[in-house]
């Protein structure tokens, strides 16, 4: 029995031992009788079993450190799938303490910028691209040390307390009585003796002014008035991009545009009596570019031409029996054209849902562009086509003017409107029936109930 106990004794300790190993755990192992037991501890937990005066005891070390300073790479997020790469600027540096969710860089894209946040709190340990520097999704873009900044701010010295304020001093002693009364002068006092040598005298013209100081110099960035300086701002990416895809353009189509003007009265009109029961049934405003982009499919389905496009490898003509519409959106970064799919088969308000909803759709394809210079106040212009596609609308803005109205002259808001088209592919037959039917179906939309 005695040897039983021991060789039961002799396993567990070589159990227990193993355990401390193959944890890295911190064991203290105390044998001294017949029998044992085991307790496992976790943190800061003290657990003891004593049996015969055995004890056993077992205490992990604490990870809440080591994960605080875990070190993490971000990488690149996946882009579109039309979007291979794009162009890194930094918002942060190395050694700056960021929250999480904050913006560190910004990856700049052929068609929109994408935003890189912080996936916690941590302090910026290195940057893995330069500023500028080309990236692919998945590629490494930096390294965050979690929670780094938090550490810090609680190693750091804590200001010492406020000193306890000084007891009041004691009271002044009270003043000296007076002292007794002077008796009166009776004769005048000293004069005090003249200097023997007089002051050194200089006439006026003599002293000169001194130089005034010079004057602040001007903040970083901003130049002076009448200034030649010059400076320069590398262009990005989208910018190129745009660039390229317009000259392809001229390089390519044979454009050329035709005109036309709409009286917007009874669309204004319209949009005066119903604007308040739309927004309180569909939840978004009505505007006018939801009567344009609509009016835009009807014509584009009356003149298939106009939806079609050439194809130089193959020398076809790809007529689209469907219509998805581009709109191009004005950015501080440069011009995007997100598509609206589906367009033939919408009314106003899901127009103006999904105009609303622009950020977020993609910005492939498109078989049409409507371009709107009149938020700007442009009055007349001409706008580009966006390859590969073969006609675009721009709409300018709405100016009161004189129309001639059933042998009379009244003031309209009127608005013109130009359609850019490729003449390879475009007739101008085609493109001024197309234009004068959405000037049609905008002054009337009744024509599209009525299916005219």
């Amino acid at each position: 029995m005695l040897s039983r106990s021991r060789c039961f004794s002799r396993t567990i300790g070589r159990s227990l031992s193993a355990i401390s190993q193959g944890n890295n755990a911190l064991s203290r192992r105390t044998v001294s009788g017949l029998s044992a037991c085991c307790w496992v501890a976790y943190k800061n937990s003290r657990p003891e079993c004593e049996t015969r005066g055995s004890v056993f005891q077992i205490r992990f070390f604490k990870t809440s450190s080591a994960y605080r300073n875990e070190v993490v790479t971000v990488n690149t997020p996946a882009f579109a799938e039309s979007v291979t790469e794009g162009d890194v600027r930094w918002e942060k540096a190395v050694g700056d303490t960021v929250a999480e969710d904050e913006v560190v860089c910004e990856i700049e894209t052929d068609k929109t910028s994408v935003q890189v946040p912080s996936p916690a709190a941590g302090v910026i340990e290195a940057l893995l691209v330069p500023d500028g520097g080309r990236v692919e999704g998945g590629t490494p873009l930096f390294k965050l040390r979690k929670g780094a900044g938090a550490a810090k701010a609680a190693e750091a010295p804590q200001p010492p307390p406020p000193k306890a304020e000084a007891p009041a001093e004691a009271a002044p002693p009270p003043p000296p009585p007076p002292p007794a009364a002077a008796p009166i002068p009776t004769s005048m006092p000293p004069v005090p003796p003249v200097p023997g040598q007089a002051f050194d005298a200089k006439p006026v013209s003599a002293v000169k002014p001194t130089a005034a100081p010079p004057a602040p110099a001007a903040p970083a960035g901003t130049a002076a008035k009448g200034s030649r300086s010059e400076s320069r701002v590398k262009m990005n990416r989208m910018r190129q991009r745009i660039a390229q895809r317009l000259k392809e353009a001229q390089n390519t189509c044979a454009m050329l545009t035709t005109f036309n003007e709409i009286d917007m009265s009874n669309i204004q009109e319209m949009r005066k009596l119903h604007k308040d029961a739309f927004l309180k049934k569909h939840a978004i405003k009505l505007g006018f570019m939801s009567a344009f982009v609509k009016a835009s499919a009807h014509a584009l389905m009356e003149q298939p031409a106009v939806n079609a496009v050439i194809d130089d490898t193959t020398k076809e003509i790809v007529y689209r029996e469907y219509v998805d519409i581009s709109v191009a959106v004005a950015t501080p970064k440069g011009l995007v054209v997100p598509v609206i799919r589906g367009v033939e088969m919408m009314n106003f308000a899901d127009i103006e849902k999904t105009i609303n909803e622009l950020g977020e759709k993609d910005m492939d394809g498109g078989t049409f562009t409507i371009s709107n210079g009149g938020v700007f106040g442009s009055m007349f212009g001409t706008p580009i086509i966006n390859p590969p596609q073969s006609a675009i609308l721009g709409m300018h803005g709405i100016f009161e003017r004189p129309v001639a109205i059933g042998g009379k002259v009244e003031i309209r808001p009127m608005m013109y409107v130009a359609l850019t088209y490729d003449h390879r592919l475009i007739d101008g037959r085609e493109a001024v029936t197309f234009l004068r039917k959405i000037k049609a179906v905008v002054e009337d939309p009744r024509v599209l109930l009525l299916d005219m």
